[in-house]
């Protein structure tokens, strides 16, 4: 499993919904409000063979309430 870090900028007072809607999904390992740019930052496993992609815009930017994403992909543990 490989884990990849998405931070999501949410559309005005759409953070608690959007939240719910992520945990609805199952698709989240870590979930946690932010401040700044973006307003949650979320961790989660795909496999290795998963593309990364696909599944950011078929299951996480197709949630209702999402303005923008930023994903950040992983290499090594430290």
């Amino acid at each position: 499993m490989k884990p990849i870090f998405v931070q999501l900028q949410c559309a005005p007072g759409k953070t608690y919904e959007v939240a719910d809607a992520i945990y609805k999904a199952e698709i989240v390992s870590e979930l946690y409000s932010t401040s700044g740019e973006y307003d949650l930052l979320m961790k989660v496993y795909l496999t290795e063979d998963e593309d990364v992609g696909k599944f950011v815009n078929e299951k996480i930017a197709s949630i209702p309430g999402i303005a923008r994403s930023l994903t950040t992909m992983t290499f090594t543990a430290f």
